[in-house]
């Protein structure tokens, strides 16, 4: 027996050094590394610090509740869920902008619930006609022991009694990537099945089974409203879209921009789980109501900071279902910030947080690869930073994509650049430089050279007035991020660190050669759109403006003409009040109420209206180009 044990533990042992030697971790790191248990580490000079090992709180699969149709109605069952269920009838087909009409609310059995569809949604209360159609979607509304909502499912029924549970949308449609001639419709099931969208007479349906489901539409005329359904076995959705006009014909239109929706204080929708749905929602609905062509939304969509892409998903999934009702309808596109962050997390042996960086494999854990995963955004960015002038290994990918997290789109006469300044991100690297990583507020060497390159030929294009150039964070931070976005109080030594080797440009050199590419080569940006500061506000960036710290040791850039700072990220997020700052004096209509910028286009002329979508009183109003 002895032996056996023996031989086993040197087996196991062979095992998890040889588990620990297979384990890639790319070379843009440095200190971590696999130990001969398999467990991830960072090793400081005094210490070793543990990945987080608690498994994900939440999956989408646990939540969609494993429906089965009963000879009442349906039972579900939500595993180790603790709390209570309130659901009601949906009505598709009848409204415009289809919600759950909740009625109903029963606390959880061990995770599971039954639903009687026969007694609770009996004449005079079916107002969707089952009782004559034989089916109906049920949407349901999860909430932990402590009161927070947790997750807003649907369920898809067959049946007067017995019932059947059926495949049904549990997130969308979704119109994307909207431009004159084509758009994108995407969904998700909550079940392997073959869909079909069918718009102006042709079907386009699915070639296999997918739980994911994303539609191209082509051929199409600009300037058009089109109608299109999706269909789901028996279930039919109908919404419509419209296409752009063709670049440069210089009609009319709105767009609106909001950012930082992660959840808050208050209770109820305000922190569904991950996102303060109350506020997004009344965001998208004031869009939709100002005929916003689209919305552009750049970052903290959630409140993320996670280590597993399931929960990162479930939050994603939230923060979409706030907005679904209007997406249906126009676009929405997304850019990345700082609390999509995503990737292991290490503590030291007390407990305590003490650094953290982006996920790898890149193609597979990374945030950029979690937010491809979510939306469907234009992929017409630069590559990765793989092949920098700091790349350890040109033959190896070291670095994650900027595909559909790094872009650009035009709609008529206008283009919109979306930057990442969040990008492999590395949360713990403002004190701790030990992992290496990317730096909060820093755009990197490759997409650097991407939007010189993207401002330059938007430059030549004659279709083209106006620019948008947008990122998480401000380039002048006014409440709430001083200590870093692109001024860290300052402090010009902050920058990524490839490898355990320091970038050659500090966080405000790098900021300078933005601001050149923008203004000095450049006459059609006409305003940078930020947020990660909870609050509204705008400043004209000027050569007078004050812009760098005392005794500032570096080249100082010399701006030819003005542009504009427009901060929104006042979309649900706690508040940041205003701090004072070099260029206080020139920051204007500072606001801490949530704010939707809705834009308005004319040809020529570009003007701006500020919404509060919680109260609907209008907090500001600007001309930027007549």
């Amino acid at each position: 027996m002895n032996k056996l044990l023996s031989s086993v533990l040197i087996l196991l042992l062979f095992c998890s050094v040889s588990i620990a030697q297979n384990k890639f971790i790319p070379e843009s790191y440095t200190n971590i590394s696999y130990d001969k248990e398999g467990r991830l580490v960072l090793q400081l000079e005094n210490e070793t610090l543990y990945a987080e090992s608690i498994p994900a709180q939440y999956n989408i699969t646990q939540l969609l509740g494993n429906p089965e149709g009963t000879s009442l109605g349906v039972l579900l069952d939500f595993g180790a869920f603790k709390g209570s269920i309130t659901y009601g009838l949906i009505p598709y087909g009848k409204a415009p902008h289809p919600l759950p009409v909740y009625r109903f609310v029963h606390p959880l059995v061990d995770g599971k619930v039954g639903i009687n569809i026969k007694e609770n949604f009996k004449y005079p209360y079916d107002f969707v006609g089952w009782s004559e159609s034989g089916q109906c979607i049920i949407g349901y509304r999860l909430i932990d022991e402590t009161g927070m909502i947790v997750f807003d499912g649907e369920i898809a029924l067959k049946g007067k009694g017995p019932f059947k549970a059926v495949p049904v949308i549990y997130e969308g449609p979704f119109v994307n990537k909207i431009n004159s001639s084509s758009a994108t419709i995407s969904f998700n099931t909550s079940e392997r099945i073959k869909a079909s969208v069918l718009v102006n007479g042709i079907e386009y349906p699915s070639y296999k089974k997918s739980n994911y489901h994303e539609v191209t539409i082509t051929g199409l005329e600009a300037d058009k409203q089109y109608d299109y359904s999706v269909k789901t076995g028996e279930f039919v959705q109908k919404y419509h879209f419209k296409t752009a006009p063709q670049d440069g014909t210089r009609t009319a239109f709105n767009f609106a921009y909001t950012s930082d929706s992660r959840h808050a204080p208050g209770g109820g929708e305000r922190k569904i789980y991950g996102a303060n749905s109350y506020i997004v929602k009344r965001m998208a609905a004031v869009a939709y109501a100002n005929q916003a062509a689209f919305v552009q939304f750049t970052g903290d969509m959630i409140n993320g900071y996670l280590s597993h892409k399931e929960e990162q998903h479930v939050q994603y999934t939230n923060w979409k279902k706030a907005v679904e009702p209007f997406w249906h309808y126009i676009p929405f596109y997304v850019g990345q910030g700082n609390h999509e962050a995503l990737g292991p997390i290490f503590y030291d042996e007390k407990g305590r947080y003490r650094a953290s960086v982006d996920g790898w494999p890149y193609d597979t854990h990374s945030a950029e690869q979690a937010m491809k995963e979510a939306f469907v955004n234009p992929s017409n960015g630069p590559l990765s930073e793989d092949g920098n002038k700091y790349d350890p290994n040109p033959r190896k990918v070291d670095f994650p994509s900027y595909d559909e997290n790094v872009y650009y789109y035009t709609y008529d006469n206008i283009a919109m650049v979306v930057l990442n300044s969040d990008y492999w991100y590395a949360p713990s690297l403002s004190f701790n430089i030990a992992t290496s990583g990317g730096l909060h507020g820093y755009i990197m060497d490759n997409q650097l050279q991407w939007l010189r390159e993207t401002i330059a030929k938007l430059e030549s294009d004659d279709a083209i007035d106006h620019v948008f150039v947008t990122q998480h964070t401000p380039v002048f931070p006014n409440g709430g991020h001083s200590k870093d976005d692109m001024w860290y109080s300052g402090n010009n030594e902050k920058r990524p660190i490839i490898a355990g080797k320091a970038v050659d440009k500090g966080i405000l050199e790098r900021r300078d050669e933005y601001l050149d590419i923008l203004v000095n080569n450049s006459s059609k940006v006409l305003a940078i759109l930020t947020g990660d500061e909870h609050n509204y506000n705008w400043l004209k960036i000027t050569e007078g403006m004050p812009r760098y710290p005392e005794n500032y040791a570096h080249e100082k850039l010399v701006l030819n003409r003005d542009i504009y700072q427009i901060n929104n990220g006042a979309c649900g997020a706690p508040y940041y009040a205003q701090e004072v700052l070099p260029w206080s004096s020139h920051t204007q209509s500072f606001s801490v109420e949530n704010a939707i910028c809705i834009f308005s286009v004319e040809g020529k002329n570009v003007s701006m209206k500020v919404i509060n979508p919680d109260t609907l009183n209008q907090l500001d109003e600007l001309n930027l180009r007549e």
